[in-house]
């Protein structure tokens, strides 16, 4: 049986009052180990990859995302098949273990299967090492997105991903990853406890749906926004990255590289824009004020 995405405990709870038995719902945290089969000219191999700690739920989208922006796959026709292995293939995990058929035609260079990632190995040695690395693997745009927008309409973000996240309702435990198209309209969102693994859901998903590049879409993470998640972002084509909390240095760097839009901090009235201004619609002084550091 697949493990569920909350997991029902028993707590003691402590207030001023005193304190009291009770039972409550936590977020799921399962190990997801990726276990790739591929081609080589002596036949088929079989590795694991990677193991990642994630809620469990739309695991094929999520090896989907990590393959995609760990620059292993660039097209789902690189994947033959996705499936949890049995408990006989993995001693009572098989719920937490994806095996993975490559395309035959597909090449694998060894060394993705060290610990370090593929794309983002050079993280850590510079900013500008991380950013070259990323353009190796962003494709060239099919001409200039058309996204732009006011400022009400990232403003309104925050609220519709709060009222859509069930897991979150149960636990107040997870990130969240969504896509929004420029009129506002909430396409596809996904929960995680690790907020790197909720955007690859969200890549996996529009991979799966042959809906890539995403240049009409933003995303919006309900967290600090990473120089790697800014990475999936640009690797995926998308054109605005919005978020809670506070950017970092490299992923504005990232941002401004690659012609993403990166707002931060964004609350119900406000936001602050660190690249990308030109997207962002002024109608009128209030909005043009709405899109400035604060």
């Amino acid at each position: 049986m697949d493990p569920a995405p909350v997991t029902a405990l028993r707590l003691l709870k402590v207030t001023q009052g005193g304190v009291a038995h009770l039972e409550d719902l936590v977020a799921t945290e399962e190990p997801l180990a990726l276990r790739l089969g591929y081609s080589t000219p002596l036949g088929r191999e079989q590795r694991e990859l990677a193991v990642t700690m994630r809620t469990p739920g739309n695991d094929f989208e999520l090896a989907l995302g990590f393959l995609f922006t760990e620059g292993i796959i660039t097209s789902a026709a690189d994947v033959l098949s996705i499936r949890h292995c049995s408990d006989r293939e993995t001693q009572g995990q098989a719920g937490n273990v994806l095996k993975i058929e490559l395309s035959d035609s597909l090449s694998l260079p060894r060394h993705i299967f060290q610990r370090q990632s593929f794309i983002s190995s050079s993280c850590g040695v510079c900013g500008k090492a991380s950013i070259e690395a990323v353009r190796v693997h962003v494709p060239a745009p099919a001409g200039a997105d058309t996204v732009r927008f006011h400022a009400g309409l990232l403003n309104a973000f925050p609220g519709t991903v709060s009222a859509q996240q069930r897991v979150f309702g149960v636990t107040g435990g997870l990130h969240a990853a969504a896509l929004f198209d420029d009129a506002g309209s909430l396409l596809a969102l996904r929960e995680d406890v690790g907020r790197h693994n909720a955007v690859d859901k969200l890549i996996g998903h529009a991979l799966s749906q042959g809906l890539l590049p995403l240049r009409a879409q933003i995303l919006f993470l309900s967290g600090r926004a990473s120089f790697e998640l800014v990475q999936k972002a640009a690797l995926a084509g998308l054109p605005v990255v919005c978020s809670v909390g506070a950017p970092s240095s490299l992923a504005v760097q990232c941002a401004l590289e690659f012609g993403i839009t990166l707002a931060g901090f964004l609350r119900e009235n406000r936001f602050n824009l660190y690249s990308g201004q030109h997207r962002l619609l002024r109608a009128h002084p209030g909005e043009a004020r709405a899109g400035t550091p604060s």
